[in-house]
Order: C-alpha cells, then sequence, then structure tokens
C-alpha cells in the first residue's frame, strides 16, 4: 500500500504561521517583535567558535513549563524549535527552547553517530555539574530513514540555547553558550529570569476547539486480517499495526492546552512535545519507558496486553481480572518480556524481570513487566536503545519481517510514532520512551496516531475499538 505524505495534503495558505499562537488567531503583524537582548540571542544560528559550551546556571522558584512554553511562544515572532517533557509522578520537568548545537541524522547507523557526538560534547561543557542539567535532547523516528519532505528526520540530537529543569522541588534556569559568551550568558540569565517573575503562577485557561472534522485512515481490519494470515502461516508470531486520524478544526490547535489536557488526564504518563523550526509539533502522553539510566541502574518496561478500564470498581476488577488471565495477552506480553531480556543479554547485561503486574491509566489497563540491570560505564545508553528499538511492543516478532509488513499495511509515515524520544545529562543518566499516544499537529491539522498488537486469536472488530479508546483520549485532549 503506498505511502500519503501528510504535509503534502496541507493546502498552502493554511500552514504559514502555524507556530504562532495556537489558540489566540495570532499573525505575524499582531506579533510582539522581539527586541530585547535574551530573545535575539535565543533564536540566533551560530555555534561555538571556542569548541567548548559553557552553562550559566540559576536555582530559581517553582515555575510551570506550560506557563513559560505559552509566554514564550506568544513574543517570539517566528517557530522557535522547542523539547518539552513533563513527568508528575517523578516530579520531573524539561522545557528547551532554540538550538546552540545539534545533529541533523539518517540511516541505520544514526545511534551510533548521535552517541560520538554526544560523547564529544559531554567533554566540552564548562558548567557546574552538582546541578542535573539534560544537556541532550534526542528525537528517532520509528524508521531509520525519512524523505525531506518529513516533518522530522530519522534522528535528532540537540544542545538548547535555554532551559528550565525541575528535579523534584529544585528549579533551574540553565543557558548555554559559547566559553568566550561568559559574561553575556549571565547578563541574559538574569534577564530571562526578570521575564519569568513577570509571568501567572498558573496558566490560563483555554476556550478549547470546536467543529472539528475527523477522517480515519483506511484499511485497518483489512491489515489485521492479512496479518492473522501471517500469523496462521508461521510468519509472524506478532504484529503492532497502527491506525491514524486526520483532524482539522476551525481554527489553530492550541498546543499548550492539549499538554495541560494530557498532564491532567495521565498523571503516570510521560508527557511530551517535539517542535521543529517550521511549527510543526508532535505530542503525546506516553506510558512506556523504553529504558531509564540513574547513577548506572537501567530499567526497561515490558508493557503489552491491553484492557479498558471500568466505570464502577467491580466491573474495573472484572476487566482487570479478565486481562490477566488472558491467555492470548499473556502471549502477546511473555513476547515484549523474552524480547528485551534477550536484547539485554546480547549486551552482556543480566536484566531481572520483576513479577508482572497491571499498569492502570486513566482510560485503559496494561500487563506491566519492569526489567532492571547494572549497566556498566563503557556501555552507552543508545547502545541500549539501538538493541531495543522496536521492541514487539510496537513493532512484532520477528522484528524484520513485522517493519517490512508495517511499512506495507500502514498507508501514513509513522515519523516519531513509537520511536524513542528523551535526554541525556552530563553524568550519563537518561531515560527515553516509546512515542505512543500522539500527534501530528501543524496549525489546524493534526494526525492522532494509535496501535493495536496482533496475535493468534486477535479479532479485527476488538482491535479497532481498541485503537479507538486511545484515538478518543487524545482528542479529547486536543479540542
Amino acid at each position: 500500500m503506498g505511502k500519503t505524505l501528510w504535509r503534502d495534503r496541507l493546502e498552502p495558505d493554511q500552514s504559514h504561521g502555524s507556530a504562532l499562537g495556537e489558540g489566540t488567531g495570532a499573525s505575524f503583524s499582531q506579533r510582539q517583535v522581539s527586541t530585547s537582548p535574551w530573545q535575539r540571542w535565543l533564536t540566533q544560528k551560530n555555534v561555538p567558535q571556542s569548541g567548548e559550551i559553557a552553562s550559566e546556571i540559576l536555582q530559581i522558584g517553582a515555575i510551570d513549563s506550560l506557563v513559560v512554553l505559552r509566554a514564550i511562544e506568544q513574543i517570539i515572532p517566528m517557530p522557535l524549535n522547542h523539547f518539552y517533557w513533563e513527568n508528575r509522578q517523578q516530579q520531573r520537568a524539561i522545557l528547551n527552547f532554540g538550538s546552540l548545537q545539534e545533529l541533523v541524522l539518517q540511516g541505520e547507523n544514526r545511534f551510533h553517530q548521535a552517541q560520538q557526538f554526544i560523547d564529544h560534547w559531554q567533554e566540552k561543557i564548562q558548567g557546574s555539574m552538582a546541578a542535573p542539567v539534560p544537556y541532550f535532547a534526542c528525537g528517532f523516528t520509528f524508521f531509520s530513514t525519512q524523505t525531506a519532505e518529513a516533518p522530522f528526520p530519522a534522528g535528532l540530537v540537540t544542545i538548547p540555547r535555554l532551559q528550565l529543569v525541575r528535579h523534584h522541588q529544585d528549579y533551574f534556569l540553565v543557558l548555554n553558550g559559547d566559553r568566550q559568551q561568559r559574561p553575556l550568558l549571565h547578563q541574559l540569565a538574569q534577564q530571562f529570569h526578570h521575564f519569568l517573575k513577570t509571568l501567572p503562577p498558573v496558566l490560563t485557561p483555554s476556550t478549547g476547539i470546536r467543529g472539528t472534522v475527523c477522517t480515519a485512515s483506511m484499511g485497518f481490519t483489512a491489515a489485521v486480517q492479512r496479518a492473522l494470515q501471517l500469523i496462521d502461516q508461521g510468519k509472524l508470531s506478532k504484529i503492532v499495526l497502527a491506525h491514524a486520524l486526520d483532524v482539522t478544526a476551525n481554527q489553530a490547535f492550541d498546543v499548550v492546552h492539549a499538554l495541560d489536557n494530557l498532564r491532567d488526564r495521565h498523571p503516570d504518563c510521560c508527557i511530551f512535545s517535539l517542535r521543529n523550526q517550521r511549527g510543526e509539533t508532535f505530542i503525546g502522553a506516553s506510558p512506556e519507558r523504553l529504558l531509564a539510566v540513574q547513577k548506572g541502574e537501567l530499567i526497561t518496561d515490558a508493557l503489552a496486553g491491553s484492557a479498558p478500564r471500568g466505570n464502577s470498581p467491580a466491573t474495573d476488577l472484572q476487566l482487570a481480572q479478565s486481562l490477566l488471565q488472558s491467555e492470548k495477552e499473556q502471549r502477546e506480553h511473555q513476547a515484549v518480556t523474552d524480547f528485551l531480556v534477550g536484547q539485554l543479554k546480547q549486551l552482556n547485561l543480566t536484566p531481572q524481570a520483576a513479577p508482572r503486574t497491571l499498569l492502570k491509566l486513566s482510560n485503559i489497563q496494561h500487563l506491566w513487566t519492569p526489567i532492571s540491570a547494572a549497566l556498566p560505564a563503557q556501555i552507552h545508553p543508545l547502545e541500549v536503545v539501538a538493541q531495543l528499538h522496536p521492541t514487539p511492543a510496537v513493532a512484532g516478532v520477528p522484528r524484520a519481517i513485522a517493519c517490512a509488513e508495517i511499512r506495507q499495511a500502514e498507508a501514513f509515515d509513522r515519523t516519531l510514532y513509537a520511536a524513542p524520544l528523551g535526554w541525556l545529562d552530563s553524568q550519563g543518566n537518561s531515560e527515553f520512551i516509546v512515542a505512543i499516544r500522539s500527534a501530528l499537529i501543524r496549525g489546524n491539522h493534526a494526525r492522532l496516531f494509535g496501535g493495536a498488537g496482533i496475535v493468534a486469536g486477535s479479532q479485527p472488530e476488538r482491535e479497532y475499538a481498541e485503537v479507538q479508546l486511545k484515538l478518543t483520549s487524545l482528542l479529547e485532549a486536543l479540542t
């Protein structure tokens, strides 16, 4: 089945100004012109000339990252790339703006090249190593190659110019620049800190979006039926098929409003947003951790097998027990667990799987097995990412055959959907999630992604219903 490039379907007059104040109806002429030194510095393109990176780090008072995100996007008169990551359960938030250094990647070697880039610049950072600063933001697409028209490259590693970091109860403002700019960085940090003090303490509610038109991708149930035939023939034991829902609104989507909705509805998930310099934004609420590395301890999650939540405690318990006892769901989950353990062992690690349990989210519950291992200093977190992606939870078994079938069966490009998104700091700590339950937004257009794992015994109608459940939660957050 041929691919549809979503960007090519947008009318030209609807693609301009998509990054300007979503939900505000603002235009270039209506926006404040960037005049302050920190605003001009934030949008610069030049890179460090001295070959080193200096960081000005201030500990500041508590502040909501989404309040800052909305404020910045209202005063910067051009699409500005950002990286937003928040996990309320971990009490961690990261908000990055601009690019001091970045690496754009393509091809099968992208994870290794990203590792080399990070290793190089980690040695060049001159700053306070005591602060937990996640210097490197990373986004990798599901497949290792992307066309020039794709919204995001196959790999992107960015060292931002400006960062807001929350780590438990501590908040930090970080400005990264050339070592020769250190006096300027101090001045800019003070100016930006003053700007932060003028912002409201809480996010102003948005009125939301009305009048949307939804168009579902075609062929999902037919693809499930074909997959079941391949499973019957012994060519596959599992495949994860995605479904896309295109949504057009009568005004630009308010990304900050959607992110705020997602973090309120999914406090156990990682809420994320990645925006490029064309104003296209990829957002989501992922329950699935690909890996986390903290002080040499690695954790990854086997998350597969799903059931809806009940509308009463009794119904919810019944659905949970049915999920735990389902032979089909157990088989799907075990395939993911076995894969993760096997891949980690290939890196000469000694993984330990915790007892299987349930991860209960607001509208869905999953079978969940946390897996941990000690990670030696000589093994880079991106080596583990390369070893694990894509897991059977988002691809299938055997992996190569499943990925080839996904390319044929899905009439759209996954881009960042079901792909690794995360950060690394200067001390070897990192975290990557699998970017599921996600949407690609461009102005008043959004493409929502959801997927379902297909194994022997799957029923096309039930799998379609599972995907719709995931998409409904996203659509409600957007509107």
